[in-house]
Parts: structure tokens; C-alpha cells; sequence
């Protein structure tokens, strides 16, 4: 009785097993890295969430972890002070950057736009389709410099067919959609 009842659930613990990839879209594409791990920067960030977001105070601490972690583990840059700030109007980045003297090379924004599970219900073959998603707006110019920073979006994925995830994993896709967006990978010696 036992074996029939687990060959009876076993076609929908494969179905919801499912198989995870991950995709990611920079746009404008393509952008040059802007990490530099001879550069001391400034790392502003702040969450735009739509009106509708859930569970805001989970997402932000998230987000923040993952920064942090980015940040000290990826060699991005030579140091990186993280701030965040109310909003990333130019009035808000200028009143969260220290004086002209400061010590940065690099001011860099990151507008935390999504960062969260998504679960679609039987929009394909399989019941469930899900995973977590990370959108970013990200920002860099140098700190002294008075002309219009380079712009550009991130936009990661990771999940799929039978995927079904929490905010456990919201600190490490926040780390991986940086390293996707700032690319300390392509550092050059």
C-alpha cells in the first residue's frame, strides 16, 4: 500500500522537483565593468519598490546583506564604503557623498528595484514555475566629476519549472546580480 501511494506522488515530486537556471539582461548592453580594484568608492544605495511590495523591512535587510557580502568578498574595488541613503535624486547623492577632498575615486548608485520570489501557477507544463528575480538600477561616475554618471539596469533570474523558493537565498541573488552588473570578474591586473 505504502509503495503504490509513493508511485502515485512520485510523477508530481518530479514535476515540482523542476530544474533551476539562472539568466540575467544588462541594458543598455554592453557595459564596461565598473568595478576597480585600485579605486576607493563610494556605494550608495536605496530601494525603489513598487506600491504594491511586500514584506519591505525583510527585502531591504536583504538587500543590504548582499551588498555588504559583494562588497567584501568580490575585489571589486580597493575599499568600498557603503551608505544607504532615503533616495537616489542627484540633492540625496550629493548630501550622502563626503566633501570634494574625500577620499573615494568612484561614486556608484544602486536603486534596489525588485528583489523577491515570483511563483507563477500552472503557466506551463509543469504546476508551478517560480525563483527569485533582482532588478537593479545602477549608476557610476567618478567623485569628482560633474558630468552625468554612466546609467544602466540588471535584470537577473534564477528559477524555473517546479522551482519554488523563499527570501532565504535574497542576500546570495542579490550578490550574484552584482557581480553580473559591476563584473569584478573582468578586473584587469
Amino acid at each position: 500500500m505504502i509503495g503504490r501511494r509513493w508511485m502515485g506522488a512520485l510523477p508530481v515530486i518530479t514535476l515540482l522537483a523542476g530544474c533551476a537556471s539562472t539568466s540575467s539582461t544588462i541594458s543598455p548592453s554592453p557595459q564596461a565593468p565598473v568595478c576597480d580594484r585600485h579605486a576607493a568608492a563610494l556605494v550608495l544605495w536605496a530601494p525603489q519598490w513598487r506600491a504594491d511590495q511586500k514584506d519591505i523591512a525583510e527585502r531591504e535587510a536583504a538587500a543590504e546583506s548582499g551588498l555588504r557580502s559583494f562588497l567584501a568578498g568580490s575585489g571589486c574595488f580597493a575599499r568600498a564604503d557603503l551608505r544607504r541613503v532615503s533616495s537616489l535624486a542627484p540633492a540625496a547623492v550629493a548630501a550622502g557623498q563626503p566633501a570634494a577632498d574625500g577620499p573615494h575615486q568612484l561614486v556608484v548608485t544602486v536603486a534596489v528595484r525588485e528583489l523577491g520570489p515570483v511563483v507563477k501557477l500552472l503557466s506551463s507544463a509543469s504546476l508551478v514555475e517560480g525563483g527569485t528575480e533582482v532588478v537593479l538600477d545602477i549608476t557610476s561616475r567618478p567623485a569628482q566629476s560633474a558630468s552625468p554618471p554612466r546609467a544602466f539596469t540588471v535584470h537577473w533570474r534564477h528559477g524555473g519549472a517546479g522551482v519554488v523558493k523563499g527570501v532565504a537565498s535574497l542576500p546570495d541573488d542579490m550578490r550574484a546580480a552584482l557581480q553580473v552588473g559591476l563584473r569584478p570578474a573582468e578586473l584587469k591586473p
